[in-house]
């Protein structure tokens, strides 16, 4: 499903105040043409059980003279963990789980994305590198499931309002 077909059901209201569940979230990837804007966006949704949206601090731990003890934040490491079940004919669970991207590298594995609140729209949009863990695990007779990572590459992300 592409995040246009998605958002075709639903009008984020900017000025939304309540409870938000986890359901209330959209993560979607450019999982084709590089020219694709984020309403071409593959949404990753189908089986998926999971999603894990992780804002990873970087610090610095020093110790000062009289001063003690310091932590300086220098960065934050952006990540996605995905976890569900594998469906076949799924645009996202295909492009990540291909030959091609579970064993590429490099700039071979970096998509664009975007992470939004579908309640008011606001979220933010960059670059990540897809690193697949399991394409298929579990036990005889159960759904096989897929463990897929999206770690933040480049600059970090900016700003975004669904329109």
């Amino acid at each position: 499903m592409t995040l246009a077909e998605l958002m075709a059901n639903h009008t984020p209201v900017a000025t939304y105040v309540g409870w938000v569940t986890n359901d209330d979230y959209v993560f979607a990837i450019n999982a084709g043409a590089s020219t694709a804007t984020p309403g071409d966006y593959a949404v990753v949704e189908m089986g998926i059980a999971g999603l894990d949206a992780q804002l990873n601090p970087v610090t610095q731990d020093k110790q000062y003279i009289r001063a003690g003890q310091t932590t300086m934040k220098t960065g934050t490491q952006r990540s996605f963990a995905v976890t569900g079940d594998r469906y076949l004919g799924d645009t996202a669970q295909d492009f990540c789980l291909s030959h091609e991207k579970k064993y590429a590298t490099g700039n071979n594995v970096v998509v664009d994305y975007v992470y939004f609140n579908i309640l008011n729209g606001k979220g933010e949009k960059g670059q990540v590198s897809i690193i697949v863990n399991s394409d298929g695990s579990g036990n005889a007779g159960e759904s096989s499931a897929v463990d897929i990572e999206f770690k933040k590459i480049g600059s970090n992300p900016t700003e975004y309002t669904y329109a």
